[in-house]
């Protein structure tokens, strides 16, 4: 079977989102995609709405510039599940109708969409003598993960904050890890929080990479039901589960500590950020089945 735009062969950027978002909306008018906020460069940061059920489910992906595979594995999904709502096709053997009546499910595909262009095309000319500053002196940003502030996105929430603050060793702008000089000073991060706070979501999953592993516990603030869910999707994907790391301030963290619900952060792949094109179709298989199992547990 052919899924429209599903596989993609090469990186998708803030533009490349843009035309496949278009896409979307004319094959499948049944959803609803619009903006949450801008990043700081005044890019839409968008989000799709599919279904219409009580259960609210919402995921994202880039939170980390040099983790655009997760992207192009979320927009993978999406389309997979489109295509089998649209066509009575299952999904991995599930009939999906059920799930769209059940399940309001909201994506925002690329929370970081200045980092992604970053690290995909390299800095604008209006910015890139600062950057290059921020980035030691080094003009190869394949490595950043901050957003174009030099703020790590997934350490502004306000999750025991200062101790993250506290504990890592950048107390600057800077590729990564920087948490800002306060919580929720970054626009992305604020539109996330926003997102999350007007929203009833029963769950959430972060979309990241890498180590084939799903971080699903903060401070044993999580409800027993993340546990059952842990163990689902462990046996679905193949990925280990591990309840919790010496972490804070990130969005899982924020989530399971303000709402007392199942949060997920899922590590995609296995090796050195950027991953490699070649194995997308590898963590596609495996987080086919946890897509899934968000939405039916």
């Amino acid at each position: 079977m052919i899924h429209p735009f599903a596989d993609t062969n090469s990186p998708i950027d803030s533009q490349s989102l843009k035309k496949h978002l278009k896409k979307l909306t004319k094959a499948y008018p049944f959803i609803t995609i619009s903006p949450i906020g801008h990043s700081v460069l005044g890019h839409p940061i968008h989000e799709i709405r599919i279904g219409h059920g009580p259960k609210k489910v919402h995921m994202n992906a880039s939170f980390h510039a040099n983790e655009w595979i997760t992207t192009m594995v979320l927009m993978n999904l999406v389309n997979k599940y489109l295509y089998s709502l649209s066509n009575g096709y299952p999904f991995r053997g599930i009939h999906t109708a059920k799930l769209f009546e059940e399940v309001e499910l909201s994506i925002v595909p690329m929370v970081n969409p200045d980092g992604v262009d970053l690290v995909l095309n390299g800095p604008p000319q209006e910015h890139k003598k600062d950057l290059i500053a921020i980035n030691e002196g080094s003009s190869d940003f394949i490595h950043w993960k901050a957003n174009i502030r030099g703020i790590d996105l997934n350490r502004q929430f306000p999750a025991n904050w200062e101790l993250c603050q506290k504990i890592k060793p950048v107390t600057s702008p800077a590729s990564r890890d920087y948490p800002g000089h306060s919580p929720l000073t970054e626009p992305e991060a604020i539109a996330i929080y926003e997102l999350t706070k007007s929203n009833d979501f029963n769950r959430v999953v972060a979309f990241h990479t890498q180590g084939e592993e799903f971080y699903w516990g903060y401070g044993n603030l999580e409800p027993p039901e993340s546990e059952q869910m842990a163990r689902e999707f462990e046996r679905v994907s193949g990925y280990q589960a591990v309840r919790t790391i010496e972490s804070h301030a990130g969005y899982k963290d924020w989530f399971i500590q303000e709402f007392r619900r199942p949060g997920f952060t899922l590590e995609l792949g296995k090796g050195i950020n950027p991953l490699p094109l070649s194995q997308f179709p590898r963590i596609v298989t495996c987080v086919e089945g946890i897509f899934l199992a968000a939405l039916y547990c």
